[in-house]
């Protein structure tokens, strides 16, 4: 089985997709011709042509409501935001239009459209490429919201997002692209090709939505996290020696809640791990979930680490991400705290 980087498999997967189904279109700032800003797409104007994959005009709001005309009429649109700081010119008619449509019609009408964007930080790209802004769509009824942390869980998962009849924010850690990313800045970045998750399958399969998994198994407390920080909270057990559980959530809408209860009944303490600020991030909505459902079980409170609540600064980077460090202190501390 062949062994690929996140871009390789995110490229796969399109690709898989178009094959299988003449609806589904490609397009986005520089996805076509050039084949995108991280190359996500390259190839694919040249096997499909270009009006299936093709250039869009400098325009967010554009891309996402000529994406939603498309799904409207029968077609799949899979589009690209260049990077997630930029959805926000789009960010209405995501919320107002694709996100509602199937309501508002009654089921006359479904949005079976995708919206891929780069999101996080790990690459000095400072406060306006470096936002994860996943808890303004997992708030918003009507959008799934997937953020995979590896090649296989990212191709799986793109495909089942393209076949999904509604519209789903499908969000790629870029500091995962080449390579899993643990948060030791200061060392060598492993390839995905010494990495067992970077086995892909070259043909069609699916990753379900709403399904988590364990990448850890632990008895002394839970880790929840997505993306990066899935990596960096195996980092911090390795570091610290705890007897962390790691569940990586894979999909925010629709949640895995049973294996988050599962995990958390068992060790009794959970910590919520994401780059993204503080207030209001979504770690406040699954530290309310763990407290409703597990309240009998824990030990000791829910604890947060997060990004802090600033713009993501560019010089000061490895201080606001939310790296081993950090999340080995909090691990101490919630094993002591009572």
């Amino acid at each position: 089985m062949p062994r690929m980087t996140m871009i390789e498999a995110i490229r796969s997967a399109m690709d898989v997709a178009m094959g299988r189904d003449d609806d589904v279109v490609v397009f986005g700032e520089d996805v076509g011709f050039f084949g995108g800003v991280f190359r996500c797409t390259h190839g694919l104007q040249q096997k499909y042509g270009v009006s299936r994959c093709f250039d869009a005009p400098i325009s967010e709001s554009g891309i996402v409501g000529t994406a939603i005309g498309m799904a409207a009429y029968g077609l799949k649109p899979c589009v690209e935001i260049q990077f997630a700081d930029y959805m926000y010119p789009a960010y209405d008619q995501i919320v107002s239009e694709a996100a509602r449509l199937r309501y508002r019609s009654a089921g006359d009408f479904t949005c079976p459209m995708v919206i891929r964007m780069p999101t996080g930080g790990g690459i000095f790209g400072g406060q306006t490429h470096s936002q994860s802004p996943e808890a303004l769509f997992t708030h918003v009824s009507g959008l799934k919201t997937i953020v995979p942390s590896n090649p296989y869980d990212a191709k799986g998962l793109l495909i089942a997002a393209i076949e999904d009849p509604d519209p789903v924010i499908f969000l790629e850690p870029k500091r995962l692209y080449n390579g899993p990313f643990d948060g030791h800045y200061d060392r060598p970045v492993t390839a995905w090709s010494k990495h067992e998750l970077a086995e892909v399958p070259d043909g069609h399969y699916t990753v379900p939505l709403g399904k988590a998994v364990t990448r850890r198994e632990g008895s002394a407390v839970t880790i929840l996290a997505y993306g990066t920080m899935v990596h960096v909270a195996l980092a911090a057990a390795e570091d610290t020696g705890i007897d962390a559980e790691v569940i990586d959530l894979r999909t925010l809408v629709p949640l895995d809640l049973e294996a988050i209860v599962a995990s958390v009944e068992k060790t009794g303490r959970c910590i919520v791990l994401h780059e993204a600020t503080l207030t209001s991030g979504f770690g406040g909505e699954l530290a309310a979930l763990v407290q409703e459902h597990c309240f009998y079980h824990l030990e000791a409170p829910v604890m947060r680490v997060t990004g802090w609540d600033t713009p993501y600064p560019h010089a000061q980077e490895w201080d606001y991400f939310p790296g081993p460090a950090r999340l080995g202190q909090a691990l101490r501390d919630i094993m002591e705290a009572r």
